[in-house]
């Protein structure tokens, strides 16, 4: 499910609820969004063409590393 955030216009503003239902959608995005981030540092995954279930084992294994490092 795709959940998108509600957008002002030049003649409709955004209500207090809708600002505030737009803030919590971006507290819960900012992390998955690092986490790509940070994923996207590790050269392997460029050269990745692998079945779907081994690049998840390579996925989890570099986000370990990646947790490990972030959390130093």
């Amino acid at each position: 499910m795709i959940v998108t955030g509600f957008h002002a216009t030049r003649t409709h503003k955004l209500t207090p609820g809708q600002k505030t239902a737009n803030r919590v959608l971006a507290v819960g995005r900012a992390p998955v969004e690092h986490g790509f981030a940070h994923l996207k540092n590790w050269r392997i995954l460029t050269k990745l063409r692998t079945d779907p279930a081994h690049a998840t084992r390579v996925l989890r294994a570099l986000l370990v590393l990646t947790n490990l490092e972030v959390n130093r």
